[in-house]
């Protein structure tokens, strides 16, 4: 009996030493695919000077991108007939190399939004600019072959390519002006749209009768109203009789100034982008040079004035705490003991 307690006591050890070694296992399995996860998602995003994969990849993604286009571009001339079979074989190429990557950016989602599931990071991405583009680069290939318009949206990844630094480029600096002024862009859309209908109804009212098949419908008429409000002017419609150039001089007048609210809108909201940038920069400087120093009663400081500290120093002197004061560092404030300067380094 005790024989048989003995061998099941050791067979539930080997079973436990197998369950925990099937653990390890698995456990080293999963820690390999986040690794390979995060190195593959680490090669696909922008990468940094230093880490060659990750900068041959945008290098060959640039290539394909240009390779692409060019052979969109070039199949349009019938001079080129002789060459479809070559243009061809790269837009396949260039498309394989595209679903490859898309792919790859479905995987990684999890690491691109690290806050969400892993289900709706990849839905997240999905419905992204970045994902909407990707699609669009590839779906034309198979289904939409017609559509040149969609296959010319994969230029749109160039953008991800020219960052200023990790934390601030001109792409993101347009949307975030657009975002910020958007309830303003949008009043003055209406605004366009509201003197596009009346203009549009009024030059209908007036010409109709004297040229009837040029301004057939109120929609003739706001084909006349964007093309004259955006001072476009192609010549196609335009108005014949007295009250309708009088009306088409005053509808020119107030297009220019309508049309200028929105851009003076965008332009303020580079200014003020502009600024908040230069202001963070500066916060930045200034935290990261900003010292203090605790002037005790056996200092060589003591007795001194702020004018000696910064000569001596080579610093800039920015407040003086004594006590529960807050002392302008003025060029003749003496320090006491006690004193804690605030100062930045030269």
């Amino acid at each position: 009996m005790e024989e048989k307690k003995q061998t099941g006591t050791k067979k539930r050890q080997a079973a436990s030493g197998r369950n925990t070694a099937e653990k390890r296992r698995v456990s080293r399995q999963e820690k390999k695919r986040r690794d390979l996860r995060k190195r593959v998602f680490d090669v696909i995003q922008i990468g940094s000077a230093g880490d060659l994969p990750s900068r041959l990849f945008d290098y060959l993604l640039v290539f394909n991108i240009f390779a692409n286009i060019t052979v969109l571009v070039l199949g349009t001339f019938e001079q080129m007939n002789a060459f479809d079979g070559i243009f061809r074989a790269v837009e396949v190429a260039t498309v394989l190399f595209f679903m490859v990557e898309y792919a790859l950016r479905i995987w990684t989602a999890d690491r691109l939004y690290p806050d969400l599931p892993r289900g709706k990071a990849v839905l997240r991405f999905l419905l992204s600019f970045d994902g909407i583009v990707d699609l669009f680069t590839i779906l034309p290939f198979f289904f939409l072959m017609g559509f040149t318009a969609f296959r010319i949206l994969r230029v749109f990844r160039i953008f991800h390519l020219f960052r200023i630094n990790t934390s601030y480029d001109s792409f993101n600096v347009i949307t975030e002006v657009i975002y910020e002024k958007r309830n303003q862009i949008i009043s003055s859309v209406v605004i366009i749209l509201i003197l596009m209908l009346a203009s549009s109804l009024c030059i209908y009212s007036v010409e109709h009768d004297a040229q009837p098949e040029a301004f057939e419908n109120a929609f003739s008429g706001i084909w006349w109203s964007m093309t004259t409000i955006f001072t476009v002017g192609y010549g196609d419609i335009v108005p014949i009789t007295p009250v309708g150039r009088f009306l088409a001089v005053i509808t020119t007048f107030l297009g220019v100034g309508v049309v200028a609210i929105p851009t003076g809108i965008i332009s303020a909201g580079f200014v003020e982008q502009y600024q908040k940038v230069q202001q963070e920069n500066r916060v930045e400087i200034y935290r990261n040079n900003t010292s203090s120093l605790y002037v005790d009663g056996e200092s060589a400081w003591v007795g001194t004035t702020i004018r000696e500290v910064e000569e001596g120093g080579r610093c800039v002197v920015t407040a003086v705490v004594r006590g529960n004061l807050v002392l302008v560092p003025k060029d003749d404030v003496v320090l006491m003991a006690g004193d804690t300067l605030i100062y930045m380094t030269l």
